[in-house]
């Protein structure tokens, strides 16, 4: 299925800020991976290049709150689903090439110092936060410890995240729910 032109806009662009961050990112090379006219930009995103990157990190956190339900929703219990979301995360890390962070981070977090890009990180690391919660309370969880898990879950992935981007290894992100249940 084709994308329509924002979302192709927005998926180039979660990509492109990724790898290189909002400050590193023209506008031309966007329109050029997106594969739209330059018309276009400022047709669907009217503040240009900082409408863009909000919108490339909605893209971004919808396919991450696809992930996690990927990685819960199946699952028997609370550990799976977690070792399931680890492990899938790795193969993740794997696909992206080693060397990208978050998408969200490298969008909104790792270039303009804007208010905005901020306050929605925010938003989208308490909507997964708050989508791990629903699973946690899905699986027997009461709401004050799957809020507990799915904050401490949020946090070391992103640690072994930028561990795993430091050795170049998929497997530290593999290795997580071993740590996590010897209390580490």
């Amino acid at each position: 299925m084709k994308l329509a032109t924002p979302d192709r806009l927005a998926q180039s662009a979660a990509r492109l800020f990724q790898e290189r961050g909002y400050e590193g990112v023209g506008l031309s090379e966007i329109l050029s991976a997106a594969k739209a006219p330059k018309g276009s930009l400022y047709h669907h995103f009217r503040n240009g290049k900082s409408d863009l990157a909000l919108a490339a990190a909605h893209f971004a956190s919808r396919e991450m709150l696809r992930i996690i339900d990927d990685a819960f929703t199946p699952a028997e219990n609370y550990k799976d689903g977690m070792t399931t979301l680890f492990h899938k995360s790795a193969k993740l890390f794997d696909i992206m090439g080693k060397w990208n962070g978050c998408p969200v981070s490298g969008i909104l977090l790792n270039g303009s110092p804007n208010p905005m890009f901020r306050k929605t990180s925010e938003m989208i690391f308490n909507a997964w936060i708050s989508r791990v919660k629903e699973h946690g309370q899905r699986l027997g969880l009461d709401p004050d410890e799957a809020d507990t898990r799915a904050t401490h879950l949020f946090v070391v992935l992103q640690g072994g995240w930028d561990l795993a981007r430091a050795r170049g290894d998929s497997n530290v992100l593999r290795r997580l729910p071993d740590l996590l249940a010897q209390g580490l």
